[in-house]
This record gives structure tokens, sequence and C-alpha cells, in this order.
């Protein structure tokens, strides 16, 4: 059988031969680094993850919450520091390279400032699968109406995406969400971290709802600049900004019901939790 009949018969074959031609767009600067060459990792990452997600609350069904208290406070920690090193690298290295915030083509330059950019969307990209803790504890601890769609969503795709990212454009226009996301995970991370210490932190810990609203202006300007840079022509990956203006409108209408339904309807904000870690602080306080 010639190969263009093993073509005809096995689509998959030509789809597997699809991505070994992507193979050769992706960047020089990330090869051998830890998990990016295949997608096996990322994959098999978040299958796990979503084993856990449905195998968790069957297994805690007849047994006791844990109580984590005292790990919850220096993993919220940890995880603020993790991201202000990553928004504070990404902030230096585009500061350096005088990056456009509206947009900056992806140049796989070897400059010491972009290899800072680089490693620093490398750990975004790790970062991820850290925080799959953040739903490993929501099951420990039996709050499973935290793990709502939107929660296990947001979780399992990031860490998806951002393989994509750091394989194929770790630097230029990709900086950007990376560093604002990540500076609002220092917050958020902050929040959840002070929220653990205890009920006597609640007067400090007001701002809440602002986080949410901080994310859902992220979202709209990270997909007006992926419009942007289809009208303009911007010099980054096409299909780059069609999934990121995709991705983001799905955030948009995820984020914004989930922030209707907390803080609009006056429905319980604990019900409605996303992406964090809450200590029952709040419910003690209502």
């Amino acid at each position: 059988m010639t190969s263009t009949n093993i073509s005809e018969s096995i689509p998959f074959y030509d789809v597997f031969g699809y991505y070994e031609w992507t193979l050769t767009l992706a960047d020089p600067r990330t090869k051998g680094w830890p998990m990016v060459d295949s997608p096996i990792p990322t994959l098999t990452g978040v299958c796990i993850y979503l084993f856990i997600v449905w195998i968790g609350p069957k297994l805690m069904h007849d047994r006791k919450p844990f109580d984590l208290t005292t790990f919850l406070v220096p993993y919220n920690l940890a995880m603020a520091l993790l991201n202000l090193y990553i928004c504070l690298q990404l902030f230096i290295g585009s500061t350096m390279r005088r990056y456009s915030y509206i947009c900056e083509p992806c140049r796989q330059s070897f400059h010491p400032a972009e290899l800072r950019i680089v490693d620093a969307v490398w750990w975004y990209y790790f970062s991820k699968v850290l925080e799959f803790s953040d739903t490993f504890f929501f099951i420990l601890r039996k709050k499973d109406n935290q793990l709502t769609f939107l929660h296990v969503y947001h979780h399992s795709t990031m860490f998806s995406f951002w393989w994509i990212g750091v394989k194929w454009v770790p630097s230029g226009s990709t900086f950007l969400p990376a560093m604002v996301n990540s500076f609002i995970h220092v917050l958020m991370y902050t929040y959840y971290g002070l929220a653990a210490v205890g009920p006597h932190m609640n007067k400090y810990l007001w701002w809440k709802k602002y986080l949410t609203i901080l994310q859902l202006i992220q979202f709209t300007v990270a997909m007006m600049l992926g419009i942007n840079g289809i009208i303009t022509g911007c010099e980054f990956p096409l299909w780059m900004h069609y999934t990121l203006i995709g991705y983001m409108i799905s955030f948009i209408l995820l984020f914004g019901n989930f922030y209707a339904q907390a803080y609009m309807q006056g429905k319980p904000i604990q019900q409605f939790e996303i992406n964090c870690i809450d200590m029952g602080a709040i419910k003690k306080s209502e």
C-alpha cells in the first residue's frame, strides 16, 4: 500500500503529519525544557486532574473532611510569592526590551531579557499544574459545591493552553496576559492566605468581589487586544489571536455569570467560589 493510500484510509495519519509539521514551527528556546517537548505530560496531568475531580468526592463521601488549616496558609503564601516572581520577571524583561502592550511579535531572540521572559512564561505554565491543588483541597475538605463547571474548566484548560503558549510563542505579546494574570493571582492568594489565618481577619477582607471585577476587566481587555491584533495585522500568530478571543469570551461569560449570581442576586457567596481556598471565615461572619 502506498503512502497516499495510507493517508486516504487512515485520517489520523494526516493529523499526525500535521502535528509533526507544527513541531518544526516550535520555539527553539524552550526545546528540551521540562514537560515542553511532548504534549503527553500536560494531557496526562489534565486527565489525572479530571479523574480526581470525578473520583475524589466519591471516595470522600463517607469520610470526615480534613482540617487543612495549618497547610493552607503556607500554600497560599507560596503561590502568592511564585506569582509575584513571575509578574516581576515579565515586567522587568518586557521593560528592558521595550515591549509594546498593544502588539509585540515573538521574534525567538536569545537576548538575556528575552530569555528572562521565556523562563517566566514557563514558570507561569508550571504554576497551572500547582494550582490543581486548589481543587484537591476542596475535595479533601468536602467542599463539593465548589467544584463548579467554571472552576474545573478554568484549571484544566489553563494548563493545556499555556503548554501551547510556552512551546510555540513563549515571548512577544504572550507576556501581557501572563503578567496581568500573575498580578491578580498575587492578590487572590494573598486574600485567601489571610482568610485562612482565621475569622478575625474578616474585617480586612472587604475587597473580595473586586478580584472578580479585575478578572473580568482582564478578560475583556485581552479580548479587545486580540481583535485589534487581527484588524491591524499584528505580527503575532493569527491562530493565537483567534484562540485568545474565543477563550476570553468563554471566561467573560462564565465569570460574568459567577459575578451576577454571587454579588447581584443575593445568593451565598460560598456556593460560587471558583478559584480560591476559602476557610469558611466568610461564612462564619455572615
